[in-house]
């Protein structure tokens, strides 16, 4: 039995939806579903149980897991309440890894590339303590994302006991189908397609930074069944341990991003550039990209979906009456 926490979300309902078609149906989801329709992620899947998040650890006694995929997190960057943010993001982490330390359960996390900060360190996923303190996160979200990063790596440094496999994923700009729950957060693709399905002008933020043009902002974009791709890789492979990137490993516009989405409808680059909001200029990241070698290094050795295949494969998506996957 595996326990997907997060496994309503975008990521998580996607590993679900991989593991249900390949034969896999004694999948365990903890999340808060609420009321906005995010049950539908999960609408075709076929689950053992789902937990809510308030019974996680009592339901956790007296169970035997083959793994924790631990995704669920408050992931919203612009999220303010420290104290709720900490609690759900680090503190229950740690209950986490130590009931799996406890039981011998491999444990898989989500991290992220939040924790860079403004990418003044690089992007590299060294993850010993020294390379890990040097990071300073820029927003709530990926300082709470460093902080459960810091914690196991420390253990593992000082010897302390850990899960049989650990492994930490610091996902890039994760897109496509089931992300629809997440408002202000969803990719750029999903925020902006019906506007641009309409004939809307698609807006853009103008850049603030000298040297940077307008649109030429860059991230790592990552189509979400490589993101899944790589977390069935590690359960595939418990001889490996770490921090990973998750990424390309190739920074695109989003000019580039928003350019192939309008290709795929047929139309003609139609772009207008608005003023960043005054709120978030000072912790929004102008450049972002992965290295993946420790990945390579490790045995992942699959292909990353290029850019435009991954934007038709979503606009795919969105043009269907059923969005989700």
């Amino acid at each position: 039995m595996l326990l997907v926490t997060g496994g309503a979300g975008f990521i998580g309902s996607n590993l679900v939806a991989s593991l249900n078609e390949a034969g896999r149906t004694d999948i365990v989801v903890n999340d808060a579903f609420g009321g906005a329709g995010k049950w539908r992620n999960l609408g075709k899947r076929q689950l053992a149980d789902v937990v809510p998040p308030e019974e996680l650890i009592s339901w956790l006694d007296r169970r035997k897991l083959d793994a924790v995929i631990h995704l669920g997190a408050i992931s919203d960057t612009t999220a303010t309440d420290g104290d709720l943010v900490l609690a759900t993001n680090f503190r229950l982490s740690l209950k986490l890894l130590d009931w799996c330390t406890a039981t011998r359960t491999p444990f898989l996390y989500a991290s992220s590339a939040a924790t860079y900060g403004d990418g003044g360190q690089g992007f590299d996923d060294e993850w010993s303590p020294a390379a890990l303190q040097r990071l300073r996160p820029m927003n709530l979200y990926g300082f709470s994302k460093h902080l459960f990063d810091l914690a196991i790596v420390d253990r593992f440094a000082k010897g302390v006991k850990l899960p049989p496999q650990w492994a930490g994923l610091k996902f890039f700009n994760v897109f496509g189908p089931n992300e629809y729950h997440k408002g202000e957060m969803i990719s750029l693709v999903g925020k902006r397609f019906d506007e641009a399905k309409a004939g809307k002008t698609v807006r853009l933020f103008k850049s603030h930074r000298d040297g940077i043009g307008d649109g030429e902002q860059k991230r790592d974009f990552i189509y979400v069944d490589d993101a899944v791709a790589v977390v069935r890789w590690l359960l595939d492979t418990p001889s490996v341990s770490g921090i990973f990137n998750v990424g390309t490993g190739k920074a695109r516009s989003f000019r580039d991003l928003i350019s192939a989405m309008l290709r795929t409808l047929g139309r003609a680059p139609d772009i207008e550039y608005v003023n960043m909001p005054p709120a978030i200029r000072d912790q929004y990241q102008y450049f972002t990209q992965a290295k993946v070698e420790n990945l390579r290094k490790a045995g992942y050795n699959a292909d990353f979906t290029p850019l435009e295949e991954g934007v038709t494969r979503y606009v795919t998506f969105l043009n269907q009456p059923d969005r989700y996957r």
